[in-house]
């Protein structure tokens, strides 16, 4: 689909509908496109090796001279992590508020890119014109400094775009809501809305963190012993929380975990945390006797190289918890992460160590908005149409159903590789194009089908064999096969088989005439191989074979 086939402004998700995580959001006109976000998401145990899972940009990659900006929204991993890594196939300006700015610096600097790629800081509620988009800043709240929602003015009309947020009259750092700002774009008129779902099958309010720190202070002044607190490194107004909570009750806060450094060291650069009481190190954190120390600690998710891992495994260098302390998970199980977080909390309690999530006390709030602050979302902007994204199927299907509840005419639900016409007219599907995923292995950018990741894929679940033939210039053995396994028991029943005589005898009917070509002589032991270890194993692992032919008289 070239850039002249389309008509109207339209938008085109790439990553992030159907989905939570790995956002990257297009919005077209006149043959002009401009990218809001791009994002990340993180592996898991389907895709062994891998550190991240981007978006393909194939489509937009392709009309890189059509792309006026990539427009960041806020500093989630899920929006912005993939930028570093994409954009030299896109090539184009790359526009963030301070903290944003301040985390993008860094990630461009470790890609090698900080002299190439234009990043621009812009303030806080910002206005400027890239081709036919005329783009505003709306200050929104969330679970990280400077959420946006982004406005585009087109001469078909405005869309807003929500990014992530949520109503939180009492965010601690920042503004709140800047909901007079919305209330105006309601009144100028918005042609769409296109908005964040991921809560939005709860009801009621996400909550504060005004009110989570007055808890927070009530728990860890109950408790004697040490205090270890796993949540989000992103978030900036939970540090501040935990870090003045702890002074309060005679504590020394200590950050465990570079991205939690990382976050701080962005929010000073923008200009907050300013007033902090003195955080200290791990090393620092373990001197300390334990009524004095409270550890903010990365690993709120069971990730097995983090913080809290480490500090539960017993093995972190300067961190421990024994019987009598207290780890406190002040974050949400984001979807997919239940069995990791689940064995994290088992070897604490093993441990004899007290746990606390937000199932036990008021210890998190979302960052997302739930039914209630989505309709006050949806009565302040009074769209003409309402696109949910950032949400898995069920969650998009229950936003359409609350926003046409609350009388929004026209609420199509797409998924990544849509092209919807929001205008002019009513919003409709007009194309797809293709869409996919990438995967970051070490330093390699792979499709995500690729035969590598298959194959290690099919490694996880079936092992490997390998197989040594040695044979002469006719194609005939020369010695007893070797075979050595990975991951798969080559005893009992596999070792009275007698592979030798089943690959010998493969290799015996392989007709005179295609003796001398090695490729069919190592297919045809490949095959014996992996029809006896299925009779015998019951498996089918990956079976690689070595070929070495000796020239004899």
């Amino acid at each position: 689909m070239s850039a002249a086939e389309i008509e109207g402004l339209v938008f085109l998700p790439l990553g992030g509908a159907g989905e939570i995580g790995m956002n990257l959001n297009l919005y077209g006109l006149d043959g002009r496109w401009i990218m809001l976000d791009c994002g990340v998401t993180f592996a898991d145990e389907h895709v062994p090796g891998v550190d991240l899972i981007l978006p393909d940009p194939g489509f937009i990659a392709e009309r890189r001279d059509s792309l006026e900006a990539i427009v960041l929204t806020h500093g989630h991993e899920d929006h912005l992590g993939a930028v570093a890594h994409l954009w030299p196939r896109l090539g184009c300006p790359i526009y963030a508020t301070p903290f944003t700015a301040a985390l993008m610096r860094r990630k461009l600097a470790e890609a090698g890119l900080a002299e190439k790629a234009p990043l621009r800081e812009i303030p806080l509620g910002a206005r400027f014109e890239r081709g036919p988009f005329d783009v505003e800043f709306v200050t929104v709240t969330h679970s990280i400094l400077e959420p946006n929602s982004v406005v585009l003015r087109t001469r078909l009309g405005a869309v807003v775009h929500s990014g992530d947020f949520k109503i939180d009259p009492e965010p601690l750092i920042g503004d709140a809501t800047h909901s007079e700002t919305l209330e105006a774009l309601g009144r100028e008129g918005v042609a769409a809305l296109v908005c964040d779902s991921t809560n939005a099958t709860r009801k009621g309010s996400s909550g504060s963190e005004g009110a989570l720190r007055r808890s927070l202070d009530e728990l860890v002044g109950e408790k004697t012993g040490r205090v270890a607190v796993a949540t989000f490194a992103s978030n900036a107004a939970r540090i501040e929380t935990l870090v003045k909570v702890a002074a309060r009750h005679g504590r020394h806060a200590a950050l465990v975990g570079r991205s939690l450094w990382r976050i701080v060291g962005a929010a000073r650069e923008a200009g907050y945390l300013a007033d902090l009481p003195p955080l200290l190190s791990a090393e620092e954190a373990g001197w300390l006797p334990p009524g004095k120390v409270l550890a903010i600690a990365t690993g709120c998710q069971g990730e097995p190289r983090a913080a809290m891992y480490r500090i539960a495994a017993g093995d972190h260098p300067h961190v421990s918890l024994e019987p009598g302390d207290t780890a406190i998970f002040a974050s949400k199980i984001i979807p997919g992460n239940e069995r990791a977080i689940a064995r994290l909390h088992n070897r604490l309690i093993s441990a004899g160590i007290e746990l606390i999530t937000e199932k036990d006390r008021f210890v998190h709030v979302s960052g997302h908005p739930m039914q209630d602050e989505l309709t006050q979302f949806h009565r302040w902007l009074r769209p003409e149409v309402l696109v949910p994204v950032h949400g898995e199927p069920r969650h998009l299907a229950a936003h359409a159903a609350l926003g046409r509840a609350n009388g929004i005419g026209q609420v199509p639900v797409v998924t990544n590789g849509d092209v919807l016409r929001l205008a002019p007219g009513p919003a409709e599907v007009v194309k797809r194009v293709e869409t996919g995923r990438l995967a970051l292995d070490g330093r390699a950018m792979l499709p995500f089908e690729s035969g590598v990741l298959r194959a290690r894929r099919r490694l996880g679940r079936e092992g490997a064999v390998f197989l040594a033939v040695v044979v002469d210039s006719r194609g005939a053995l020369l010695a007893e096969p070797r075979l050595r396994a990975e991951g798969v028991p080559l005893d009992g029943a596999f070792a009275e088989a007698d592979p030798g005589a089943a690959i010998a005898d493969a290799l015996a009917g392989v007709p005179p005439s295609r003796r001398g070509d090695d490729d069919t002589l190592r297919e045809a032991a490949r095959r014996a191989a992996v029809r006896l270890l299925r009779r015998a194993t019951g498996k089918r692992p990956a079976v690689n074979v070595e070929l070495v032919r000796l020239e004899t008289r």
